[in-house]
C-alpha cells in the first residue's frame, strides 16, 4: 500500500452513483430503480454529502436498465429542485444500447456532466446472481448470464462522436477508465484538442474485464495519469462490490475523490446489504473526515472541475 500525500486539492468531492444498470432489483432491495426512489436517494445522498449525483434510468415497471429521456423527465426536475449537488449523468447506459440510446438523455438536458467511457471491454457479471433462486422479474436472470457475451463498445469513433454531439453545451466528463490503456485513450483525444483541462478521470477498479481491484494497481493508475497529464487532471476512484470503502479510501489518502453507491456496490459491510445510497456515502464520508479530511460542497466540485454551473443545464 502507498503512503499518504498532500492533497493536491482542498477538499475531496464525494460522487455517488445511485442505480446504475449493473445490478438487478432481485439482488438488493435498496436498489431504486421507479423515478420516485431514485429522486429520493439521490436527494438523501447529496443530503450526506455527495457533491456529485450520478444518474441511470430505469424502466418503472421492473426496473430494466433503459436510455429513454422521457423516464429521465420524471426524476431530473424533482433532484433539481431539491438539491444544488452537480448532476451527472451517464452516457454509459448498459452494454446493450446503441450509443444513440446511451446519448439521448444528455442531448436533451445538457448536464453540467456526463459519463464518458475511455474504451471498449468485456464488461461481466455473470457470477452475480449465482446464489438467487426466485426472481422479481423474468428480464434479470438472462441478463446477467448474458453479461458473460457482452463487449462494452466505446470505439475513438463512438467517443469522438459523444465529443461532437455534446460540444455546444458546455458539459463536462466523468472519463471512466477501466484500465490502463484508457488512460492512453484519453491522451490521444487530449493530444488532439478535444478534451481540455481541468479533466476529471474515474479510475474504475474490479470490473470483471477491466483491472483488478488491487492497491498496487491504484498506484499504478496513478502514476501513469500524472506522467500523461501533469496537472491537467482531478482524479478520483471507484470499486466494485467488497472492494468499494478500502480502495476509495485509499485513493483519497493519496490525493483523490471518491465515488460509491448503489451502482457500484450493493453492500456496506462484510455481507451485509447496504440500505441506501445515502448509507454510503455517509460511511464514506466519516472515513474521511476521521483521516482529517474535508467534503467539498456541490459549488466547491464546480469550482474545482471548471463547470458551467447548475442555471446552464435544460431541466
Amino acid at each position: 500500500m502507498t503512503t499518504a500525500v498532500k492533497r493536491p486539492q482542498p477538499k475531496v468531492i464525494i460522487t455517488c452513483a445511485v442505480t446504475g444498470a449493473i445490478h438487478t432489483p432481485t439482488l438488493s432491495d435498496a436498489l431504486p430503480y421507479t423515478p420516485q426512489d431514485i429522486a429520493q436517494q439521490a436527494v438523501e445522498a447529496a443530503q450526506a454529502g455527495a457533491a456529485i449525483l450520478h444518474l441511470h434510468a430505469r424502466n418503472p415497471e421492473d426496473g430494466s436498465p433503459t436510455g429513454d429521456p422521457d423516464v429521465f423527465a420524471q426524476f431530473l426536475p424533482a433532484i433539481g429542485e431539491r438539491t444544488d449537488a452537480v448532476i451527472n449523468l451517464t452516457t454509459g447506459g448498459s452494454p446493450e444500447m446503441t450509443v444513440e440510446q446511451r446519448l439521448a438523455a444528455a442531448l436533451r438536458f445538457r448536464p453540467e456532466m456526463c459519463s464518458l467511457n475511455m474504451g471498449s471491454m468485456n464488461f461481466s457479471m455473470h457470477l452475480m446472481g449465482s446464489k438467487v433462486k426466485d426472481w422479481k422479474f423474468p428480464w434479470e436472470k438472462p441478463y446477467i448470464e448474458a453479461s458473460e457475451a457482452f463487449i462494452f463498445r466505446n470505439t475513438f469513433r463512438d467517443i469522438a462522436r459523444v465529443l461532437e454531439l455534446m460540444s455546444d453545451f458546455g458539459t463536462r466528463y466523468e472519463h471512466e477508465c477501466y484500465d490502463i490503456g484508457h488512460l492512453y485513450n484519453l491522451a490521444y483525444f487530449v493530444d488532439r484538442g478535444l478534451i481540455k483541462p481541468p479533466f476529471f478521470i474515474q479510475g474504475v477498479f474490479g470490473i470483471l474485464g477491466g483491472i483488478g481491484a488491487d492497491y498496487d494497481n491504484v498506484v499504478f493508475m496513478k502514476r501513469t495519469a500524472d506522467r500523461l497529464f501533469g496537472g491537467d487532471y482531478v482524479w478520483s476512484v471507484l470499486a466494485a462490490g467488497k472492494h468499494q470503502m478500502p480502495i476509495t479510501t485509499q485513493a483519497a489518502m493519496m490525493g483523490g475523490n471518491v465515488r460509491v453507491g448503489l451502482e457500484d456496490s450493493l453492500f456496506i459491510g462484510r455481507g451485509r446489504l447496504a440500505s441506501s445510497n445515502a448509507q454510503q456515502v455517509g460511511k464514506i464520508r466519516l472515513i474521511l473526515e476521521e483521516l482529517g479530511m474535508e467534503i467539498a460542497t456541490p459549488d466547491e466540485a464546480r469550482q474545482i472541475l471548471a463547470l458551467k454551473g447548475q442555471a446552464e443545464v435544460a431541466f
